[in-house]
């Protein structure tokens, strides 16, 4: 089954990362896949435009059929491998509902981190402010502080409640991410709870992106938000 699948991706990519997760939750090991090298700008190799024109990874194919968008791709799997591994979509109606609400939530989490992150990497090195607490953190430190909230009303621990689903699939990526470069946890107990509880998850622990194992720590970016 997965011998019919291939997975063109780049390592400390949530989107990629994503991907990777709901591979490993479903039991689809053994794909066919390959690493490019965001750094020697190989996402836009004429290898990725091919599956996908944009020059964007992750890449995703099974059969024939290509799905270049992370959250499509994970949406399909659960949906194409429903009886296979873990369980993703949750059969309580509240719980679904919740489920789709925090995974879309999250695009809106994902991009206000990676407008910081790309503003901090785009100022010179001698102009750089130590934090992205210094410019324009505003919106992210509101953003996360709804985080936050969220898992302090969830009695289940997960995003949507009581079980792994897609929504903390494609979220905590994510999350991780904002943590890796150096969000206080003593700040965002509940958030940090979270993402230091789901570390230990096999589908992440297998999927850890390589270049994240040979450089765990990132740079002080988010230490003030």
């Amino acid at each position: 089954m997965a011998k019919d699948m291939t997975l063109l991706w780049g390592s400390g990519s949530p989107p990629c990362w994503r991907v990777m997760i709901a591979l490993e939750e479903k039991n689809l090991q053994g794909y066919n896949q390959k690493v490019f090298s965001f750094e020697n700008m190989e996402h836009k190799s004429e290898e990725v435009m091919k599956m996908n024109p944009r020059g964007q990874l992750p890449a995703f194919k099974h059969g024939d059929k290509v799905l270049n968008e992370s959250y499509a791709a994970c949406l399909y799997l659960e949906n194409q491998f429903k009886s296979q591994g873990n369980k993703l979509i949750p059969d309580c109606p509240a719980e679904l509902a919740m489920m789709y609400q925090r995974m879309l939530e999250g695009l809106t989490l994902h991009q206000k981190m990676i407008d910081v992150i790309a503003c901090y990497w785009k100022v010179p090195e001698e102009k750089r402010p130590s934090s992205a607490g210094e410019w324009s953190s505003e919106s992210l430190t509101t953003e996360i502080k709804l985080w936050e909230g969220y898992l302090q009303k969830t009695s289940g621990g997960f995003l949507a409640g009581k079980t792994f689903s897609l929504a903390d699939v494609c979220v905590y990526p994510t999350i991780f991410t904002i943590f890796r470069f150096r969000l206080c946890e003593e700040r965002y107990p509940k958030l940090a709870a979270y993402y230091n509880r789901l570390k230990d998850r096999p589908s992440i622990k297998a999927s850890w992106p390589p270049t994240w194992l040979e450089n765990p720590r990132g740079e002080d970016i988010m230490k003030d938000i």
